[in-house]
């Protein structure tokens, strides 16, 4: 059974709240949790460089510090089925019995000892891409009376997903390690997006030194407001931007979507994406304090692979078929674009073989000149 309507936005909410200020992602864990009744919730995220880290509900604590100093790591049954079917990386929710037997969980030591001793029982999962260089997994608890996620649970788990990932994309720039150690306000004017703070009247109350070297033709300030866009792009994002700052509890549920603004120049092209910020922020930073929507515009370079939630969106692909078109279709081979995304090169071609079948192509080449003319023109 999916959880009540009032529990669910309560996470969303403190989800959002987590995008500006990560020291709030273990508080927002948390409500996930509750919004299940589950014992806890956990993010995990891998860069293509290797590096990885964990963000953990407070109720877990104790359990993951276990789980990474136990050794567990290399025993989790479950998390190394779940990398070698690609369920890390396709981006489907998944949850125990997809995985593991009912004779695995009561003999497999990781089962009847790991999460036994820790009071845990079924899991649920889904896999988020805040980045087309970083993978992340939201990871559900269960307590050990509770039974497995039913579908229309799972079917839920996915809808956060979508607005973790959209958190993410600010929130993952200021867990950069360099970032973590200053304050708000500079870690905001570092990282490499466009930022933009909307008071409730929609009026710019902030905006960083990346947003502001994006202005040209289809970003600009004009009487405090920004202008993004034209014609029905801008009419798009202006009525996104109005029903953000309305706060409806209906618009909040609603699957979130980026905004593709074409350029008329033959170089930039942005990605937009809307924050709610929620009216009892913790954060202490002056230039928040009327904060009432947060504005992401990415650019994206022709040199670099396509945003996958666009390419997902556009093409009509799953998260992983679209993370494989992204880089693929910008000329990485699939093994390269396989070890960036920690899979094998078989997994890449047999996803990347869906790819070509969905979206009527049979060749890389072709790929590239579908993502050139739909998403990067």
């Amino acid at each position: 059974m999916a959880p009540p309507e009032g529990r669910l936005l309560a996470a969303i909410e403190a989800i959002y709240e987590a995008a500006p200020d990560p020291s709030q992602w273990p508080r927002a864990l948390g409500a996930i949790a509750d919004c299940f009744e589950d014992a806890g919730a956990l993010l995990l995220w891998r860069r293509d460089d290797g590096s990885f880290g964990t963000l953990v509900s407070e109720r877990l604590v104790e359990a993951q510090r276990d789980y990474e100093e136990g050794g567990w790591t290399r025993r989790d049954l479950a998390a190394l089925r779940a990398t070698e079917r690609g369920y890390f990386f396709n981006g489907e929710p998944f949850t125990t019995r997809h995985l593991v037997s009912k004779e695995e969980i009561a003999g497999d030591p990781f089962f009847a000892q790991f999460r036994a001793r820790h009071g845990l029982g079924p899991f649920g999962c889904v896999a988020v891409s805040p980045d087309p260089h970083v993978g992340v997994i939201l990871s559900m608890q269960r307590h050990a009376d509770q039974y497995d996620y039913s579908d229309d649970e799972l079917e839920t788990l996915g809808r956060i997903g979508r607005h973790i990932e959209r958190s993410l994309r600010l929130s993952i720039r200021l867990l950069d390690a360099e970032l973590a150690k200053i304050g708000l306000g500079e870690a905001l004017a570092r990282v490499g997006i466009g930022v933009f703070g909307l008071d409730s009247l929609g009026r710019v109350v902030f905006s960083n030194p990346a947003g502001e070297r994006l202005a040209g033709d289809q970003l600009r300030l004009v009487h405090e407001r920004l202008r993004i866009g034209t014609g029905d792009t801008r009419e798009t994002i202006d009525e996104a931007i109005a029903r953000t700052l309305r706060r409806e509890p209906r618009e909040l549920l609603d699957d979130p979507k980026p905004i593709f603004v074409h350029s008329s120049g033959a170089e930039r092209r942005l990605v937009v994406y809307l924050l709610p910020v929620a009216l009892r922020t913790s954060l202490a930073e002056q230039f928040l304090t009327h904060t009432r929507a947060i504005v992401l515009a990415i650019e994206q370079k022709r040199d670099e692979p396509a945003d996958p939630a666009v390419v997902r969106d556009v093409l009509g692909l799953t998260l992983g078929e679209a993370r494989i078109a992204a880089m693929v279709g910008s000329g990485l081979p699939p093994k390269e674009a396989a070890d960036r995304l920690g899979i094998t090169e078989e997994t890449a071609r047999t996803v990347l073989k869906r790819v070509f079948l969905k979206v009527g192509v049979s060749r890389q080449s072709e790929l590239a000149t579908l993502l050139a003319k739909l998403v990067l023109r």
